[in-house]
């Protein structure tokens, strides 16, 4: 047996509230399913498995407050699953009737007939909840929608916002907004609050910043997605993950987790996020295997990440596995933002805003499009010289968008 216990969501993270199991006992489950919902300070995260096997027992009732690392249910591993012996024969109270004697074989052999495996039966008469997003479960709520009449679009035919919005029709309204509004916006920032100050406290940082010209990129995104619809082509932030992405494998002293006084590099690059979350709050997800990824799927991937991190449908292993993280205000005119490293990351790296600047080229001056790149790093893993190398690959990858 396996206890599956309560994650860590975060360094500012204490404890969770078990609001929703999205299975039952006796459901199979594999790495990645979406199993229960946990309400943290920072909304609603989708909390994921990474063991193979049946859902044995639940050790915890809904709406309690649980400590990060209690356990909270069993799980049968699928190696256990195969070695449990079959259940014991009454045969050993009851007399043991003789053995019939062997009969001679038909002179025409039937061939047998395959036993109909039959699925079994709801206890009861009691059918199985549905598995559905807490988005889903509070749209279908307030429209009397049945869920088992759906047919669910998402990871393991989960029913999501979007299917019951398909039920209503186009007079239902945006789950999204829906959840936005229920997100507990003070109890984020004092999480947030919490985790920055044990940053500045515990981490000895130091900044750098590098300005690049960035005139051939724009043009080459211009002619990339002047044919393309608008929901398909790139933005210069996609090219900035993968540029930083690329970079990192080259320099992995800035990819890793700063714990137990000693430094652990990640042999996995993924970057988090820096999302703003309408009315003030904040979080920085993680784009699993970003160097791996192509540019058009960095781009899908950071829409659907905005959308769900804005709707408060973040999963758990999307807060807990940034190895780094990536932040941004170019979009709200900052030319250049100084981060705080998210503990116990070592490093974060920020991208403000492509202004048009004199910049000479081959001898003369002209305008010419310019970013400025920043870096905040952990002093006790890296230095000065090493920041400097990195962030000069960061900009020479971002400089040759057609190579990324």
């Amino acid at each position: 047996m396996a206890e599956f216990r309560m994650p860590s969501l975060g360094a500012d993270m204490e404890a969770g509230t078990l609001v929703e199991w999205l299975v039952k006992p006796g459901d199979e489950v594999k790495r990645g399913d979406i199993i229960a919902v946990v309400e943290t300070q920072k909304g609603a995260i989708e909390v994921e498995t990474f063991q193979i096997g049946r859902i044995e027992k639940f050790l915890v009732d809904l709406n309690t407050k649980v400590p990060v690392g209690t356990p909270i249910a069993i799980i049968q591993t699928e190696g256990e699953q195969a070695a449990v012996p079959a259940e014991p024969s009454p045969s050993s109270e009851l007399p043991v009737a003789p053995a019939p004697e062997p009969r001679p074989p038909p002179l025409l052999a039937v061939p047998p007939v395959p036993a109909v495996v039959r699925a079994p039966s709801p206890a009861h008469g009691i059918m199985p909840r549905p598995i559905a997003s807490p988005a889903a479960r509070q749209l279908a709520a307030q429209h009397n929608v049945d869920l088992s009449s759906l047919t669910g679009s998402g990871p393991n035919g989960a029913i999501l916002a979007a299917d019951v919005e398909r039920r209503l029709g186009p007079t239902a309204p945006s789950p999204e907004r829906k959840r936005a509004t229920g997100l507990d916006l003070a109890a984020m920032r004092t999480a947030i609050a919490a985790a920055m100050a044990r940053s500045k406290r515990e981490i000895p940082h130091y900044y750098l910043e590098h300005q690049i010209d960035v005139s051939h990129t724009e043009q080459w995104l211009a002619e990339r997605n002047a044919t393309l619809p608008p929901d398909s082509r790139l933005l210069m932030g996609a090219l900035a993950l993968k540029a930083v992405a690329l970079a990192i494998r080259r320099f992995p002293a800035f990819n890793g987790f700063y714990r137990d006084n000693r430094f652990e590099s990640s042999t996995a690059v993924h970057v988090g996020v820096a999302i703003s979350i309408r009315g003030g709050g904040l979080a920085a997800p993680a784009l699993r295997d970003t160097d791996q990824l192509s540019l058009d799927e960095l781009m899908h991937g950071m829409r659907d990440l905005v959308q769900r991190t804005r709707a408060g449908r973040i999963r758990s292993s999307e807060i807990s596995d940034s190895t780094v993280t990536v932040s941004s205000l170019g979009e709200r005119g900052v030319e250049a933002l100084y981060g705080v490293i998210y503990p116990p990351q070592v490093a974060i790296v920020g991208f403000g805003k492509v202004v048009t600047r004199p910049w000479v080229v081959d001898g003369a001056i002209g305008p010419r499009s310019v970013i400025t790149i920043t870096l905040a790093a952990d002093h006790r893993v890296s230095d000065g010289h090493a920041g400097a190398l990195f962030l000069a690959e960061i900009g020479k990858l971002l400089q040759e968008p057609e190579k990324l």
